[in-house]
């Protein structure tokens, strides 16, 4: 172990703090938000695009530790807010959070912290905790900081072993948004921003929001589609009405198992109609449901933008075999060894072996585990966006 459980008097200067529910106290300087947040503990490996990780409703109810030790460089900019619905809770770094130095950059990490309500703590040896995650699995926990450095640790701890848990948690209904809407945006280019999305574009594709990445629904438009981006709850009736040539399902946060509940209905409904979908991460893990597969709560997780995964299946022709780079978030899994007959796989994470594609053969409908959105490798995977939207007519 990297370290055990420390009841070690608080340092002088500590002003954070985060309590693990087995006891283990980590002391650290708080930046950002004061107060306290409850969630779970992951890391993530990736260099880059802090903001964009913080920003992703897919870490709802956690707390990032970023492996890289630097975050904070490059400041935050507008531009690469992923959503404006809840995320991550907060963040624990290595290093002190430094001025920035970008030319993009419009707010200090610190700040736009403090602005988002979330929760920072820095001068935390993370190789260690990423170490104990690693060995342990992902812990429950409270993140907090009070610039006076008072604590009640008795409390935070009981917090902390109270909190359930991501497992059998449905939290798509919190980040979803709460309405229709025609999605506007167009891709981003340096120095002219977003652009504006063709109204008059086919095909028409309804994308099902459980707590989406802006950047898939630009993609889509990137790609030739005409998006119109409807709640997780919407039912099969409202989605038909709005004639869509294919359906999206959307990344989100929580267990799959939970969210499926009322998803997978529809989904099941769509399927039967032969309606083309694609489905990323969360919706990657529903379709499957939907199809008759069952999902699993991972040990770690994946959460990262170098993982390597490689086409193991399906009509490849000279691209079987062929790895990507990947972006990755989740932490829980299609289970590969329940995928019924009629289901292939597609895509495999050759750092666990953990499924990452599937597609169901006599349908057009597919989904990954990973992020193409994210621009890994940098534009390995945008060929599904292209696969997509080229199947749609």
């Amino acid at each position: 172990m990297a370290f055990s459980a420390s009841s070690s008097a608080q340092p002088k200067d500590a002003t954070g703090v985060l309590v693990l529910a087995d006891g283990t106290v980590i002391w650290g300087k708080g930046f950002g938000a004061t107060g306290s947040q409850v969630g779970e503990v992951c890391f993530n490996t990736s260099m880059t695009g802090y903001q964009e990780v913080m920003t992703d409703p897919s870490y709802a109810a956690q707390i990032v530790t970023f492996t890289f030790p630097h975050i904070g460089n490059v400041g935050t900019n507008a531009e690469d807010v992923e959503s404006a619905v809840e995320s991550a809770v907060g963040c624990v770094v290595r290093e002190e959070v430094t001025k920035h130095s970008n030319f993009r950059a419009e707010r200090d990490f610190v700040d736009w912290m403090r602005g988002h309500d979330k929760i920072g703590i820095s001068g935390v040896d993370t190789r260690a905790l990423t170490r104990r995650i690693r060995q342990l699995g992902a812990p429950n926990a409270v993140i907090a900081h009070d610039p006076g450095g008072k604590f009640d640790i008795d409390a935070l701890l009981q917090r902390a072993q109270e909190w359930p848990g991501l497992e059998g948690m449905d939290l798509a209904q919190r980040v979803t948004r709460p309405k229709q809407e025609s999605w506007e945006g167009g891709y981003w280019q340096l120095g002219h921003g977003y652009g504006r999305a063709a109204r008059d574009a086919k095909p028409h594709v309804v994308a099902i929001d459980y707590g989406a990445k802006d950047n898939i629904f630009r993609n889509l438009v990137r790609a030739g589609a005409r998006v119109t981006v409807v709640p997780a709850k919407t039912s099969l009736e409202d989605i038909l009405v709005l004639k869509p040539d294919g359906v999206f399902l959307s990344n989100g946060p929580g267990d799959p198992a939970a969210t499926g509940v009322y998803a997978v209905p529809v989904i099941k409904a769509l399927l039967e109609r032969d309606m083309p979908m694609f489905g990323i991460c969360l919706g990657h893990q529903m379709l499957a449901l939907a199809a008759g597969a069952k999902t699993v709560k991972m040990h770690q997780g994946h959460r990262g933008a170098n993982h390597p995964v490689q086409r193991v299946g399906g009509d490849w022709g000279e691209s079987e075999g062929l790895v990507e780079i990947t972006s990755m978030n989740h932490g829980f899994a299609v289970d590969a060894a329940t995928l019924p007959d009629n289901v292939v796989e597609t895509h495999k994470s050759l750092f666990d072996g953990s499924n990452c594609g599937i597609s169901i053969t006599g349908k057009k409908a597919f989904g990954v585990q990973y992020h193409p959105e994210a621009s890994p490798g940098p534009q390995d995977s945008f060929y599904l966006f292209e696969k997509f939207v080229g199947m749609l007519g």
